[in-house]
């Protein structure tokens, strides 16, 4: 089955889009051991770019999937890939243990809005106070057996290109992966022997709608300050939607790191996206001090232990009027 994917390329071009929801949803089947849906009284605790895409793949295998969002413009649309949209936000704790009740497993996926732009105090009030509610609800909802927290992989600081992995000390610099890093072990801390809790690390997310070419190909033709060498770790909505499933059907507890396999440079991943889309290259300029960024290099030997394989172990760069396919529906 892994010889489906080219893992010699970093274009998976050559698999159309019927072929990768194909290899997907054979991944999963293989990856839950034809394990029975023990679950399907779902909730997605923010349902964003990620937790949408999840709503869809599971509604579409029959689960009743509860999904949340704060924007009251977004119900209608989620009404659409979920079967019942609440309006809410994490920091009321009400609201929180309505969520809960009668569910068997919780996905957090939460992110202030336009969360590049937000500062500091925004970010607290948004991953702190969801976070204590969530701990203080699963302690009084014993039906809910896994709640599954989307993280970042920020929480590792800048390690100058070095690797790291799940036992590595975290070292977040700036004060949102900070209060990210403190949501982790406010969680984690309220799992027991009967509610797990389930933290992914996640790289820097794209997919459909956020290619690589919209986040790189405006460097094309420019001349940027230092050599590139600054490590940045990708993984595809796919994937997240992926391992999220994977983690759900073998009740995984604990941290992983969920990034994919590329491992690749700046340099390198910019001449990638020229080169697949007929850009001009990027020059660089040793001369200069290169900008200023986090280099590490993420190891996801764990999860892959577990049993998950990745769908896209390389950088998928795909025309862009073309999209990723989620999981289909289980014929079965």
């Amino acid at each position: 089955m892994q010889n489906s994917i080219n893992r010699n390329s970093y274009f998976n071009q050559n698999l159309s889009e019927v072929d990768r929801a194909a290899h997907l949803e054979k991944l999963l089947r293989q990856q839950s051991q034809q394990r029975p849906l023990y679950e399907n009284n779902l909730a997605i605790l923010g349902c964003g770019y990620v937790g949408s895409a999840l709503a869809k793949y599971w509604q579409k295998q029959g689960h009743f999937v509860t999904g949340t969002t704060t924007s009251r413009q977004r119900v209608v649309s989620l009404s659409e890939v979920t079967s019942q949209v609440i309006l809410m936000k994490g920091d009321d704790a009400n609201a929180v243990q309505s969520l809960f009740q009668e569910r068997d497993a919780v996905v957090v996926s939460v992110a202030p809005i336009g969360s590049k732009a937000v500062n500091e105090e925004i970010y607290e009030s948004t991953y702190l106070p969801t976070a204590w509610n969530l701990a203080q609800v699963l302690n009084q909802t014993p039906t809910v057996k896994q709640i599954i927290y989307l993280s970042s992989s920020s929480v590792y600081g800048d390690r100058q290109g070095e690797w790291v992995d799940e036992s590595s000390l975290v070292a977040p610099e700036e004060r949102k992966s900070q209060v990210i890093c403190e949501a982790e072990k406010i969680l984690l801390q309220a799992a027991n022997e009967n509610q797990r809790v389930c933290v992914l690390r996640l790289g820097g997310i794209y997919g459909p709608g956020r290619e690589l070419i919209k986040m790189f190909g405006g460097l094309a033709g420019m001349t940027l300050a230092g050599r590139g060498e600054r490590f940045i770790n990708w993984i595809h909505r796919d994937d997240i939607v992926g391992a999220i499933e994977f983690a759900r059907l073998n009740k995984l507890e604990g941290i992983y790191n969920l990034v994919d396999d590329s491992q690749l440079t700046l340099k390198k991943q910019v001449e990638l996206v020229c080169s697949r889309y007929g850009l001009p290259p990027v020059q660089w300029d040793p001369s200069k001090p290169s900008l200023k960024g986090k280099s590490v290099r993420i190891s996801n030997q764990k999860i892959k232990a577990a049993g998950y394989q990745l769908v896209h172990p390389q950088l998928l760069l795909v025309p862009t009027n073309q999209s990723s396919c989620l999981p289909p529906t289980n014929p079965n």
